[in-house]
């Protein structure tokens, strides 16, 4: 989990502060209230109430000197802290940092918002004195916001207003047991304030222009740890190998199609505690652990940043614990036009498998 607070933090300074002169600055803060959803009955007893809390996000405000600026019609791109009230003992509170993108649409009084980061809770998992929760087995954990809001900006003076809908996601990618996870689907308003003028332009370069790039074939590597579901089993290493090729299909995105093999030390062990405490499964201790699978893609490129999302099926897995098709959302940076780091989360469904930290290269 340090690693992948390292790369976030890393992330979030590139993002912010690597910005050209003319960029505008805003700060904007937002509260909210909502609900969890209820995505497993195991969760059921840590629904008391609604939560609330807050996102205070500092941005820069592009200005179309870069192009990919004014691809994506000109982005707010920065950092945010975000604080989330969940109204239940077990829960308690859970703080959060990292970085966002706002796109804006229909003329700009829409916005978009996605926003990936680090949090952190007050009252975790512990076996003696918090065991009701189950929701974070650690700490720390990972954080995802969407958000959608109509926004008016420079109502009075440089202050305006924003409403709209946020949901929000806190998960530690199953690096310690127990990790259901929690979700909640949020209404928030709040306020914006401009530092500066900024004057968008119109569009200068749009999707469908013509782009052209050969097939570009991706070798790739995803690590860390996790612990299989029974609490305190300890934590394993796990090392996911793929390899695709993915095409460019205009200047935002491009299409994957690859193969991929999971190497989750984890399962080994766990597999042999299934096989003695339900024999009725008649599942023997010597299964193979390991899984390997065929999945499409989907990356989009905003800058040296890129959003990942991906579906696969297994095509080998003898033993089948979960689901046959698994999903993943991550974030990656190019460190060159061939060399990429990231994080991403697999999951199965709504349960989460592991998170992993990337690197890889595209040729």
């Amino acid at each position: 989990m340090k690693i992948v607070f390292s790369f976030l933090l890393l992330l979030v300074s590139s993002v912010f502060f690597a910005q050209n002169k003319g960029d505008s600055n805003a700060l904007d803060i937002t509260f909210f209230r909502g609900n969890v959803l209820f995505h497993t009955p195991n969760v059921a007893h840590l629904i008391t109430g609604h939560p609330e809390g807050f996102m205070l996000s500092l941005s820069k405000k592009t200005n179309g000197k870069e192009a990919w600026q004014s691809l994506y019609n000109y982005p707010d791109y920065g950092s945010y802290f975000l604080y989330q009230n969940f109204k239940n003992e077990s829960l308690g509170q859970n703080y959060a940092i990292g970085g966002f993108y706002n796109f804006y649409f229909l003329h700009r009084n829409f916005t978009f918002k996605v926003a990936s980061g680090i949090a952190m809770t007050t009252n975790p998992h512990d076996v003696l004195t918090n065991n009701k929760n189950i929701a974070f087995g650690s700490k720390f954990m990972g954080n995802l916001n969407l958000g959608l809001n109509y926004k008016k900006e420079n109502i009075l003076d440089k202050f305006g207003l924003q409403a709209g809908f946020l949901f929000t996601h806190f998960s530690n990618g199953r690096i310690k047991s127990p990790n259901s996870g929690i979700n909640t689907y949020n209404f928030n308003v709040g306020l914006n304030y401009n530092f500066d003028e900024n004057s968008p332009k119109n569009d200068s370069l749009r999707p469908n222009m013509k782009f052209t790039e050969p097939i570009k074939y991706n070798f790739v590597l995803r690590s860390g740890v996790n612990e299989s579901p029974v609490v305190g089993s300890g934590q394993k290493p796990f090392y996911h190998i793929s390899f695709y090729a993915d095409k460019r299909i205009n200047r935002k995105s491009a299409l994957q199609f690859g193969t991929e093999l999971f190497l989750t030390r984890s399962y080994i062990e766990y597999i042999k505690y299934r096989a003695i405490s339900f024999p009725e499964d008649q599942l023997k201790s010597n299964t193979d652990y390991k899984r390997a699978s065929i999945f499409l893609g989907h990356e989009l490129f905003v800058n040296r940043v890129s959003f990942e999302a991906q579906i696969g099926y297994y095509v080998y897995h003898p033993y089948k614990s979960e689901l046959p098709y698994y999903d993943r959302i991550g974030m990656k940076y190019y460190l060159s036009n061939k060399i990429f780091t990231g994080v991403s989360l697999k999951t199965h469904g709504f349960l989460a498998e592991a998170m992993e930290l990337v690197v890889g290269i595209r040729l």
